[in-house]
């Protein structure tokens, strides 16, 4: 990237995520990938690309701690199924189908509607087979994104296609991670990816461990999403699922746990001494039926928490809005009005959900130094009138709202046009590969 390159923000109230409450008029200028000044009346440097955002609020990019992109073509082919028979009978089926060029398409459309829906950053989790297809999309299309091939080495219903040895799995993940990760000035990073207990054995899982630890990689797996999972944990292993995973290696601030909705009491304390990152996942929860996960105590107990809206047929959507709106109102059930604030909620989309992903101090917050994900919203009326930005954004905003998105210094959306990618083929490319797909696998 030339550092030399501006790019200036301007006119907007900016929402910098550095203080519960602050908000305030200023432009936002860019250098590079990095924010060089956020201050009222900046004068746009010689060459330097302008943005209006007379009128909107100008945020810290979305960031998402799950999801998966590669599933995108599966979307409404996967209703009224809770977890375990809805991967057996729908997930597994499509994934083992997927032949390279649908993993591109599928790939294409997720990171598309991520974008899309103001999503700059987030943590993905592939298929078995042909991953580099997702970051070659995720390259080209211009989005942050931790990833990794999914491991799998055991399981009665898991089709042969998606069983390899751990040799082989481990083998081409660290292929993938060093052709992958730190690529594209470090905008993409590699995660190496069990799938979750039941599907991995335990030499499988500390491989995972020791190839995560070596190269410095992110872990990334899920854990106590469903009763019955949790359950056959139980009887597998004599231990909670968390309490499993931690005994193995996987804990600690380079893994992420995916849902975490059904837990012992011990292992909320586990997690937080740990700092073991958990992603939340609301929307996904509800639609599979697994159960809420207890937000308040994963905070209460000081785990670190970020949201994400796990993959298109258990959702449906991408959007981050959906689980922020969830995630603020959701707890209320359990814990009374205003369990989490809407404040709270936005500090999950945005730096909390940095620090779970692993970028620490420099992404999700717009302040001097940090990386350039930013995210221009435009009013609706489900805004009027204005009061508090984060009332607005999480209990009333929606895709409607993304005017700009700019991702790493680069401006990827535009007046809510993909510029990175042409989004109308890519949506004819969806149906064509998911008519193709559904006839393969005898789907209605």
């Amino acid at each position: 990237m030339n550092e030399a390159r501006f790019l200036l923000i301007a006119s907007g109230t900016v929402v910098p995520m550095t203080q519960e409450g602050l908000f305030f008029s200023a432009d936002l200028l860019i250098k590079g990938n990095r924010i060089a000044q956020v201050a009222p009346g900046i004068r746009p440097p010689e060459g330097c690309q302008v943005l209006d955002a007379r009128g909107c609020l100008v945020l810290p990019g979305f960031v998402q701690t799950h999801v998966h992109v590669v599933q995108s073509l599966a979307r409404n082919r996967a209703d009224g199924l809770s977890l375990l028979d809805w991967l057996s009978r729908r997930i597994w089926p499509y994934e083992a189908a997927l032949t390279q060029s649908e993993v591109a398409v599928a790939a294409r459309l997720g990171i598309a509607e991520l974008l899309l829906s103001g999503t700059t950053a987030a943590l993905d989790m592939g298929t078995v087979h042909h991953h580099h297809q997702v970051f070659a999309a995720a390259g080209e299309l211009g989005i942050r994104l931790v990833s990794g091939k999914c491991h799998m080495d055991r399981g009665e219903q898991v089709p042969e296609p998606l069983l390899e040895d751990p040799e082989t799995s481990l083998a081409e993940a660290e292929q993938l991670a060093a052709r992958w990760h730190g690529a594209a000035s470090d905008r993409l990073r590699y995660a190496v990816a069990p799938r979750f207990v039941l599907s991995c054995s335990p030499e499988l899982l500390v491989g995972c461990v020791e190839l995560a630890r070596s190269q410095h990689l992110m872990l990334h797996t899920h854990a106590s999403e469903n009763q019955k999972e949790t359950e056959l944990v139980r009887s597998l292993t004599g231990k909670g699922n968390v309490a499993y995973l931690a005994d193995l290696g996987l804990a600690g601030p380079d893994t992420v746990l995916a849902h975490c909705v059904h837990l012992e009491d011990g292992e909320y304390e586990l997690m937080a001494r740990r700092q073991t990152g958990v992603a939340h996942c609301p929307g996904a929860n509800l639609k599979l039926g697994s159960g809420i996960a207890d937000l308040p105590r994963l905070l209460a107990s000081g785990v670190r928490v970020g949201l994400g809206a796990d993959g298109p047929p258990c959702n449906n959507r991408l959007s981050i809005f959906h689980e922020m709106a969830l995630a603020a109102t959701l707890h209320n059930l359990r814990h009374g009005p205003g369990a989490i604030s809407p404040w709270r909620v936005l500090e999950l989309a945005t730096w909390r959900g940095a620090q779970v992903l692993g970028w620490g101090e420099e992404l999700g917050r717009l302040q001097e130094g940090f990386l350039a994900d930013v995210v221009v919203l435009s009013p609706s009326l489900s805004w009027e009138p204005w009061g508090d930005p984060a009332s607005m954004v999480v209990f009333g905003g929606g895709v409607a709202n993304v005017r700009h998105v700019v991702v790493d210094g680069q401006v990827v959306v535009e007046e809510g046009r993909l510029l990175t990618a042409d989004a109308a083929a890519i949506q004819e490319e969806a149906r064509q590969a998911a008519q193709a797909l559904a006839g393969r696998l005898a789907w209605p």
